[in-house]
């Protein structure tokens, strides 16, 4: 199928909100990732989500260009390809966007999908995250505001952030303390700033305790009664029935998350949960097995010659690939999306 149209992205939020599965969000930095990734929504009958973030869509450019617009249009003017091949549906979004990173990243390309869409044609990426969790919240909402009008003149979705996520990820830093746990009033003021839906669509993300990278399970203490509590918060300033889920949730820094966490968050409205470390080490780990065991055919000791049919990349990303793309079958399952493609 080609990449979602706004209305198929819309549907694919809808169903998962409504029958509490979440999609995986695959980070992806190249051509060989896109393709395990998609390749793992096919192999689990699922829609999913790739994305870039602004480091991934940098490295995508070349060494040489190092320009985020440039890698971000190329990959995703690539899945556009390549999607078309398989059975499910496929959304682009991109990853965090601090400030400093707008104007070079996610406001250019809200501006070449403003103007496909002046044209007759489908924005180029179906969602967009502002992430303005290290700067006061008011200026947080106040930039969401602005830049929310323009995505959905776009069609397209905005993600924001509200609380802190923390770890590290593309160079953005974050102390674990007490400001990983949204509050009940930020959600509330969520709502003063961008609206329940009237002002265009958004992906909230609300934070209880994820924290991004490398964690064994249990070693980061999730809270997602956080996310029932904002749930609840708005629900109640909005006046609508108890039980209420007036946002959809992006669940951050999921790597290493029991089972049970993630059924539970999913159960208060997540409908998006990013997947990017493991992902990574399921790509590289079949490398460095191939490696390994080809040590003396991928090198040239001795003044031997190699064996060309080990050192030729294609021999250990074919392994990669299929490795990457088993565990986004994994996380498919854990998210209960596994199965659920729309037709």
């Amino acid at each position: 199928m080609p990449i979602a149209t706004p209305e198929v992205y819309a549907e694919m939020l809808d169903r998962a909100k409504a029958n509490e599965f979440a999609y995986p969000a695959i980070n992806v930095t190249s051509s060989e990732t896109v393709n395990a990734a998609i390749r793992g929504f096919a192999e689990a009958e699922s829609d999913g989500i790739i994305q870039f973030s602004t480091g991934g869509a940098e490295f995508a450019s070349g060494q040489k260009v190092k320009d985020m617009v440039t890698g971000a249009t190329a990959l995703a003017e690539f899945a556009q390809v390549v999607a078309a091949k398989y059975d499910v549906n496929v959304a682009l979004h991109t990853d965090h966007c601090p400030k400093d990173k707008l104007d070079g990243f996610v406001r250019p390309l809200i501006e070449i999908s403003a103007e496909r869409v002046k044209n007759g044609q489908n924005p180029l990426f179906q969602s967009h995250m502002w992430d303005g969790s290290a700067i006061d919240l008011d200026e947080n909402l106040e930039i969401a505001a602005e830049l929310l009008a323009k995505t959905a003149a776009a069609h397209i979705i905005l993600e924001v952030e509200i609380g802190v996520v923390g770890g590290e990820e593309d160079g953005v830093e974050a102390e674990i303390n007490e400001k990983l746990y949204t509050a009940e009033g930020d959600f509330l003021k969520t709502i003063d700033a961008l609206g329940a839906g009237e002002k265009g669509r958004y992906l909230l993300a609300a934070t209880f305790g994820n924290v991004h990278g490398v964690y064994k399970p249990g070693n980061v203490k999730l809270r997602p009664d956080v996310l029932k509590g904002g749930q609840e918060a708005a629900s109640k300033k909005l006046g609508l029935d108890a039980g209420s889920k007036p946002f959809e949730l992006v669940f951050h820094g999921g790597s290493g998350s029991l089972p049970e966490e993630i059924r539970e968050a999913v159960s208060y409205g997540v409908v998006k949960m990013n997947v990017d470390t493991d992902t990574q080490y399921a790509f590289t780990r079949p490398i460095v097995d191939h490696f390994f065991k080809n040590y003396d055919g991928v090198l040239k000791i001795d003044g031997e010659v190699g064996n060309k049919k080990v050192y030729d990349p294609r021999s250990y990303l074919k392994a990669a690939e299929a490795g990457m793309a088993q565990r986004v079958v994994e996380a498919c399952q854990a998210l209960g999306s596994a199965g659920t493609k729309l037709k």
